[in-house]
């Protein structure tokens, strides 16, 4: 029988345990991923125990208390603390989410913390997410007409911008794209459903004249029909927004053009 095993330095192992202040009565531990990309060890988890009664309701509070009071090496991505920037997207008690919108009592027990999965690691919380940004410019997500502009703006009917909700709310942190198994494994050639629900905004926005182009650029065995409807990525959503309606949706369109 065949055996595999893990790339060298590739084991999670037991890292450093902080503990809780003295004086401390309602304590939750915070189980976090770190990896020090200068370091040759393996990556650890590192426990934090907390003062619930000295720390702000949220896990990204949480992550900021740890880095200013306990452990300054700590290193995360955060900006906006309203679930509108979609910096501080983690993986977050086995679900992709946004720390600054997850309540730390929403978690039973420890809260385990580590960066969006199936993304190279830059450091402790932080992925790279360069191929994912790539992949959104070669969507073009902007607006393309031939048509001069008009000396005013550019006119929608209710029905027409009513078309765009659910669609303009995504703040493209890829909770949905590292949620989704084909986006695993073909993530080099599919798209994923961030980009995708993108691509269809502009398709979707009646203003835009380059459906059919943009049509084109999504007609290939990989960039769009990797997808298979597992609806992992609408289940994680941070926003409640539904990409693979919007994949089936670019579908659609594909088979009523031909």
């Amino acid at each position: 029988m065949a055996e595999f095993s893990l790339p060298a330095n590739s084991k999670v192992q037991q890292g450093k345990s902080w503990p809780a202040p003295a004086g401390a009565k309602r304590t939750k531990n915070f189980k976090i991923y770190r990896w020090d990309p200068d370091g040759s060890g393996n990556p650890t988890v590192d426990t934090y125990t907390l003062d619930l009664d000295q720390c702000a309701p949220m896990v990204l509070d949480a992550l900021i208390k740890i880095k200013n009071e306990v452990d300054s090496t700590l290193t995360f991505r955060r900006s906006c603390r309203e679930g509108v920037c979609g910096s501080c997207a983690m993986n977050i008690d086995g679900s992709n989410t946004l720390a600054c919108t997850k309540a730390i009592d929403d978690v039973k027990g420890d809260v385990h913390i580590y960066p969006l999965p199936h993304m190279p690691v830059v450091k402790d919380l932080v992925p790279d997410l360069s191929q994912a940004y790539a992949q959104l410019r070669s969507v073009e997500p902007w607006l393309k007409s031939e048509t001069p502009p008009p000396d005013r703006e550019r006119l929608q009917s209710p029905e027409e911008r009513a078309k765009l909700d659910g669609l303009w709310e995504c703040i493209l942190c890829f909770s949905c794209s590292t949620s989704c198994p084909s986006y695993w494994w073909n993530g080099d050639r599919y798209l994923g459903p961030a980009v995708l629900l993108q691509a269809y905004r502009w398709i979707a926005d009646s203003r835009d004249e380059a459906t059919g182009e943009r049509l084109d650029n999504l007609e290939d065995p990989f960039r769009l029909y990797r997808c298979h409807t597992i609806m992992n990525c609408t289940k994680t959503c941070p926003k409640g927004l539904n990409p693979a309606k919007a994949i089936g949706e670019i579908k659609k369109l594909m088979v009523a053009r031909k």
